[in-house]
């Protein structure tokens, strides 16, 4: 059975994310390079969870016009939109908890 509601640890430890690359996070402390990187990285996937929410909503409208009679395409499709905004989510609560961890130290 497929869990439409997981864990969103387990699918970040699952998940390789090839476009962020590990060096930046190394030399984020020696310039504002590795910063940027990260930045691009983390744009490029919100372009593609976009891009996988659109695809999804125009599967449903041709589904719901008549012109796709295949419906397991348009339920994968549609998980595949809400998986990678549930990811996405996951990633942005992930920052804000580091950004608030590192707010909170002492100096």
């Amino acid at each position: 059975m497929i869990n439409l509601n997981p864990d969103i640890n387990s699918i970040l430890a699952k998940t390789n994310l090839n476009s962020i690359n590990k060096s930046s996070f190394a030399k984020a402390g020696n310039d504002n390079n590795g910063f940027s990187d990260t930045v691009k990285a983390v744009q490029k996937y919100i372009s593609n969870a976009d891009k996988l929410q659109k695809t999804s909503d125009i599967s449903v409208q041709d589904l719901l016009s008549g012109k796709n009679d295949d419906i397991t395409s348009v339920v994968s499709a549609v998980s595949k939109a809400d998986m990678s905004f549930k990811l996405l989510v996951g990633v942005r609560n992930k920052l804000i908890e580091a950004y608030k961890q590192t707010m909170n130290m002492p100096i």
